[in-house]
């Protein structure tokens, strides 16, 4: 056997033995696309609740009050977190989808 065909008959074992995966195999494309879904979810939350929860009967109420004293629902905070998690997403897709040089 050659040193490449040894290679890729290695098993690494992760978690102490709860996880294990062959060298260089190739990660599944529905785990790429569940990574950059949770991550597109989140963006898509943050845009849809930026007021907060508002038409929930419950807390909705509350949520307008508090709204109304302060008078900026959307922080800076929500969006330099949204802006940060957009280039998470943008930067998951290039590394995920870009070919393997090797």
């Amino acid at each position: 056997m050659s040193e490449n065909e040894t290679k890729k008959d290695e098993i690494h074992e992760l978690a102490g033995g709860w996880i294990t995966e062959r060298g260089d195999a190739p990660v599944p494309l529905f785990l790429k696309l569940a990574y950059a879904g949770f991550c597109i979810f989140g963006v898509a939350y943050l845009i849809n609740y930026w007021s907060g929860e508002t038409g929930h009967a419950t807390r909705g109420p509350l949520v307008q009050e508090i709204n109304k004293v302060m008078q900026t629902p959307g922080t800076g905070f929500h969006l330099f977190i949204g802006v940060t998690l957009l280039a998470f997403v943008i930067g998951l897709f290039w590394v995920t989808f870009r070919r393997d040089t090797h």
